[in-house]
């Protein structure tokens, strides 16, 4: 009886990193969907790196050299893998404890509480074990083809030991990096569990999870490049690196392949101690957390009292001044929603940061400094602008609790007209509105006036296209309708903005520079922009109007079969 509980609740537990109350009821049983786009992703970032390590190294170079040059992109890797894992992580962060439903619902059963942690555990660790595994499956077979030694043919590759031990070692410290950082965020969770008042533990665990998004994020885009021997042991970066557990793998993975340098001793010692502490203290932390939450659970209430003097503004009329507020209100309080919308400014800021760090950038830099007109603040200010807009706009998409979304249902609400019109003051509030004041802002305390506010027309014209192509579609209260996975086509999304977009971004940011110092062609520029801004307004407008148009409250895929109603 035992195992079959085990095999049911791991199941269940395995199965919630998708948050099935969200979902379309109907897409229930489909939520596997929206998993496979984010392991396409996956796999395709490992055909991406696994290409890269195939031109590693030159048949000229000796096997040490080659091995030194990996570090490089060894270093990229186990960084990327444990950027991913900490992301998994954080984002299922409200599934590693149990909550009120579990034990309301297995409480009266006879369900051992070691039942239940050991099952949990198991549905984390297999989570982890199969993104660190779709992540590397390719990676690890061309890693250890580039960095193997000398041979004659297929067969001496076969039945070389040395590859086999290669192989070995990527795989122990691509799955100890992800152990390390998944416990890392487990430790943090479970003492803050256990040290605090579960109403202070839910209004702290927000805080909690958005600082750890963030220092992953950061420390993955910022971190320097340490990967010479020089640089590894020169005395001014060691207190740098006793900060950077990618660094402690790199040293980890030369030590378990048998080309340890003395540059990398001290990090592969790190890797070592951090594994143990991070193991027992994860152990340790999570499991005394574990079984005084069951308690907490029941003893002490889940609704975290709110904050006093929560006045604010009208905008417009009545309907949109409730929408708003409402969609202000929702996303302060929601962590889930919250931490979706910083994905997609992290993602900004990283794509920022890669604007500002490339040669071309950095000569712009030195021979005209920020107080000058540039190309990379200016491309800077629109990603930033755009992942603002799209990612409030995604968020939106999402409901705060389904199951109350009744209180809409029943409400006299007026038809799609009135609801794109709050639909945009809510988009406007949240999203174009901060982003430009925050960038126009910016932009006044490095430049003159004149350029500043140029600029600013621009970005303003640029969000409020962006922001009409993002109301278009059917017509939804925000947070209110049922999501449908699988319609946004994440992972290939993904390769479209990397791409394409940011090459348009680019591209734009050069004509505006020219534009900025020629009053035609900056006159040009801004009519072409009002007139987009108009077109799309007014599509936007003439879809909410058209016959089919109404108020939605339950996404569903498109009929496979069409009736003409002839």
């Amino acid at each position: 009886m035992t195992r079959l509980q085990f095999r049911v609740l791991y199941r269940e537990f395995l199965f919630r990193v998708v948050d099935l109350e969200l979902l379309s009821s109907h897409a229930r049983g489909d939520a596997s969907k929206i998993l496979g786009q984010f392991a396409a992703l996956l796999i395709v970032l490992s055909s991406l790196f696994a290409l890269g390590m195939l031109g590693l190294g030159d048949a000229r170079m000796s096997r040490e050299a080659i091995l030194i040059s990996a570090w490089g992109s060894e270093h990229f890797l186990i960084a990327t893998t444990m950027l991913v894992v900490g992301l998994f992580a954080v984002l299922s962060w409200d599934s590693a404890l149990p909550d009120r439903r579990d034990v309301l619902v297995l409480a009266p059963l006879p369900v051992h509480r070691r039942t239940m942690f050991l099952a949990k555990l198991a549905a984390s660790a297999t989570a982890l074990s199969l993104a660190v595994i779709v992540l590397n499956g390719l990676t690890s077979l061309s890693w250890t083809l580039a960095t193997a030694p000398p041979s004659s043919g297929i067969l001496d590759l076969i039945f070389t030991p040395a590859n086999y031990r290669s192989f070995a070692a990527y795989w122990v410290t691509m799955m100890s990096a992800g152990g390390f950082i998944f416990g890392s965020v487990l430790c943090i969770q479970g003492l803050a569990a256990r040290a605090l008042p579960r109403r202070l533990f839910l209004r702290a665990s927000g805080f909690l999870q958005m600082a750890s998004f963030g220092l992953l994020v950061t420390t993955y885009f910022l971190q320097p490049a340490l990967t010479t021997p020089k640089s590894l042991a020169a005395p001014q970066n060691q207190h740098l690196l006793a900060w950077l557990p990618s660094y402690w793998f790199l040293g980890l993975l030369q030590q378990l392949n048998g080309s340890m340098h003395p540059a990398l001793v001290p990090l592969a010692r790190r890797a070592w101690i951090g594994l143990a502490v991070i193991g027992l203290g994860t152990l340790g932390a999570y499991a005394l957390s574990y079984i005084r939450t069951l308690r907490k659970v029941v003893e002490e209430p889940d609704i975290v009292p709110g904050i006093r003097g929560g006045w604010l503004p009208d905008f417009a009329n009545s309907f949109e001044t409730a929408v708003t507020q409402f969609s202000l209100r929702t996303l302060i309080r929601s962590r889930q929603h919250r931490l979706i919308l910083a994905f997609y400014l992290s993602l900004a800021f990283a794509i920022t940061v890669l604007f500002l760090k490339i040669p071309a950038a950095q000569r712009q830099l030195t021979s005209g400094p920020w107080r000058h007109v540039n190309g990379p603040l200016l491309a800077s200010s629109i990603v930033m602008i755009t992942a603002w807009v799209v990612g409030t706009r995604v968020v939106f998409s999402m409901p705060m609790d389904l199951r109350a979304n009744w209180i809409f249902r029943i409400s006299p609400i007026g038809g799609a007209v009135t609801c794109l019109a709050a639909r945009r003051r809510a988009l406007i509030v949240l999203a174009l509105g901060p982003a430009w004041a925050g960038s126009t802002a910016l932009f006044l305390s490095i430049w003159s006036w004149e350029p500043a506010i140029a600029h600013a027309l621009i970005l303003g014209l640029l969000g409020m296209a962006l922001t009409e192509l993002c109301l278009l579609g059917a017509q939804k209260i925000p947070f209110t309708c049922s999501y449908l996975p699988g319609r946004s086509n994440f992972h290939l999304t993904f390769w479209l903005c990397t791409g394409l977009i940011i090459a348009l971004i680019s591209k734009g940011a050069e004509l505006e520079q020219r534009a900025l110092g020629n009053l035609a062609e900056y006159s040009i520029l801004i009519a072409v922009l009002g007139l987009i801004v108009l077109l799309t307004r007014w599509q936007t407008t003439a879809a909410a109007r058209s016959e089919g148009a109404v108020l939605r409250f339950e996404e569903e895929d498109s009929p496979v079969i069409i009736g003409l109603g002839l």
